[in-house]
């Protein structure tokens, strides 16, 4: 479905420009950059905001025996729809000031526009935005548009072609409804001229694993497949959870190494042996990479491994400890025991990846800090049982890291 032309907000920049300097000589202050909050007008999570952008205004025309003006919105090649109804109530938006400051929306805008004696763009073009929240146990789409004339007629909003698709799962989110509700239905409304209306389309809740979605069939806000990041950056950090990360779980290769007898730390002749470890590029050993979820908190660790079978082991004292003091111990170590010393076969030279998975850390936490306390004295060559403790970590640089743990087959030349 092809759309009419939309104009961005370059022009608009060029008139804000010229009235900075208007509101500099009047003493004035011009909000220019958009905020960023994460509570919308109706009190839940905003998850992503669109730009403010223009559409060509449609004619409108007035009853002379009313003096009330009409406006015929443009098709959007849809015309072979017939269906139509009037909408009782549309919802205003109010103070999007708030959220869109220095646009269109802001009337601080607009009263410099008229003082300065500007041209306005809204004489010619429909300002229109977008902002997509959490509300109520539902995901909602509210879109913004100014309101032309008294009335409007053959409005469209959405049809049963409108979802969201989270782009990593594919997973999609269908409409469930509107306000006014006119799902494959030409809409008709009044409302005060010059006002900001909200239409709203309501989907099911997404996972709390998305991180970026695609936004279909809504054509008057050019939203026909239109990939956008949810839940975005928050005080500079990400504010939203990770999938659950698939690294490669070692295989059980050996009961006892040699001696046939219950676990023994002072003998290593009992210990397991595994194999098929998580193979990664060169790495210095404890590089870590973090993933956060609801339920936990993954922390993948970098080994260098320095013979064919080398013994690692992990403890259930070992934990996160962020700022406040809070502790988050420590659950499992995947395909691998806890509180027992084992080997890894593979190869001298190999660089592998272990996956600790700890209680959840709160996503508003900027530094976590790994402790690892010393262990018991154990009878092997190189033994050391002493203790761990990396200070201060970046959160948000141990989830850059993610990508650094993906799976690097090891590649031989003889």
């Amino acid at each position: 479905m092809k759309l009419f032309r939309i104009i961005t907000l370059s022009a608009l920049a060029i008139i804000c420009a010229s009235l900075s300097m208007y509101a500099q000589q009047q003493g004035q202050q011009l909000r220019m950059s958009l905020e960023y909050t994460t509570v919308g007008p109706n009190g839940g999570r905003i998850l992503a905001k669109g730009t403010v952008g223009m559409q060509p205004r449609p004619e409108v025309k007035v009853d002379p025996r009313t003096g009330k003006e009409t406006a015929v919105w443009l098709p959007t090649n849809n015309a072979w729809i017939k269906d139509s109804v009037w909408a009782k109530d549309v919802h205003l938006a109010e103070h999007l000031e708030r959220y869109f400051p220095g646009t269109l929306f802001d009337p601080n805008l607009l009263h410099l526009i008229k003082q300065s004696g500007s041209y306005n763009l809204s004489d010619e073009y429909v300002p229109f935005s977008w902002m997509l929240c959490e509300e109520g146990g539902e995901t909602v789409l509210h879109c913004y548009i100014k309101m032309v004339a008294d009335v409007v007629t053959r409005f469209w909003l959405a049809s049963e072609e409108t979802c969201l698709v989270d782009r990593e799962t594919g997973t999609q989110y269908r409409i469930r409804r509107t306000e006014p509700e006119c799902i494959r239905k030409h809409v008709c409304f009044k409302a005060p001229k010059d006002s900001t209306l909200d239409f709203r389309i309501y989907f099911p809740p997404l996972a709390e694993t998305t991180r970026e979605v695609t936004i279909f069939g809504v054509p008057l806000w050019s939203l026909v497949g239109n990939p956008v990041t949810v839940r975005p950056h928050y005080e500079g950090r990400v504010n939203y959870y990770d999938t659950i990360p698939q690294l490669r779980q070692p295989r059980l290769l050996l009961n006892h190494l040699s001696e046939d007898a219950p676990y023994d730390k002072q003998n290593w002749n009992t210990w397991k042996v595994y194999t098929d470890a998580h193979l990664i590029k060169p790495l210095p050993d404890n590089t870590m990479a973090i993933w956060q979820t609801p339920e936990a908190t993954y922390l993948a660790i970098a080994q260098e491994q320095n013979w064919t079978r080398e013994y690692f082991g992990w403890e259930t004292g070992e934990m996160l400890v962020d700022e406040s003091g809070m502790q988050y111990h420590l659950r499992e170590v995947q395909g691998l025991p806890i509180d027992e010393i084992f080997f890894m076969e593979g190869n001298a030279g190999d660089y592998i990846a272990y996956m600790l998975v700890f209680d959840p850390v709160p996503l508003d936490k900027p530094t976590i800090t790994y402790v690892a306390p010393a262990g018991e004295p154990f009878n092997a060559w190189g033994a050391n049982w002493g203790g761990l403790v990396l200070p201060n970590l970046d959160v948000e640089a141990l989830r850059r890291n993610q990508s650094l743990f993906n799976y690097h087959p090891r590649e031989v030349v003889e």
